[in-house]
């Protein structure tokens, strides 16, 4: 039951982040992570950075407004029970790259799709924080928001990189609590994931994890 829960609860998640940034087109679902991805020439490089910290708040805010929803349900499940722990954290990068079409589905490509996938992993210590690499950072003339941190790292096959950081709170403010649901309200949202969850429990649908087993084995 928590494995589908997991799976029901990080598909809504995802589908409010996505949602909250019409602007950015989505690329690609990669695990728990939403690729996203713009046209930069469409806009002057002072836009870049402000729309790319527009989005980051949109979607930080949808996001815990949406685990709180699933973090009041009564579902005594792992996947759920945990859901107050949560975060999320965004890198964004600016560079060039290529697209490829692939079965209908575009694809970019390029070093600098290499570069902001690498940046994932990273030595910030903040739980929830905005990244940007140095060409974005450099991009505009106004600075960041908020006090802003320096990060060096080697990143593999590209070598030693900067990039700067500020945590969510300074950049969004506290998240407002909800009010605190009725019973009924706590019901309701009950039963809505244990119905999303129960074509993974009589085996009509797999669970990712699952399917990205099987993947491993198959690249392997």
């Amino acid at each position: 039951m928590s494995l589908a829960h997991a799976e029901v609860n990080t598909s809504r998640l995802l589908e409010k982040v996505i949602d909250a940034a019409p602007g950015f087109d989505l690329i690609e679902i990669e695990g728990d992570a939403a690729f996203l991805a713009r046209d930069a020439d469409a806009m002057d490089r002072e836009a870049t950075v402000a729309l790319t910290l527009q989005a980051a708040t949109s979607m930080h805010r949808a996001f815990h407004r949406e685990r709180q929803y699933v973090a009041t349900n009564l579902c005594p499940c792992k996947s759920c029970t945990e859901a107050n722990n949560l975060k999320l954290k965004f890198v964004a990068h600016s560079g060039e790259v290529a697209t490829q079409t692939i079965r209908q589905r575009r694809k970019l490509v390029g070093i600098d799709v290499i570069l902001v996938h690498r940046l994932l992993k990273n030595a910030v210590d903040v739980p929830e924080y905005v990244l940007v690499s140095e060409e974005l950072y450099r991009s505009g003339d106004t600075a960041l928001p908020g006090p802003t941190h320096q990060v060096s790292q080697d990143l593999e096959g590209i070598g030693p990189v900067v990039a700067h950081y500020v945590d969510v709170a300074d950049l969004a403010g506290a998240f407002p609590a909800l009010p605190k649901p009725s019973v009924l309200g706590r019901l309701g949202k009950t039963l809505s994931v244990a119905g999303a969850g129960l074509p993974y429990m009589v085996g009509l649908r797999r669970p990712r994890r699952e399917a990205a087993a099987h993947r491993g084995a198959w690249t392997a």
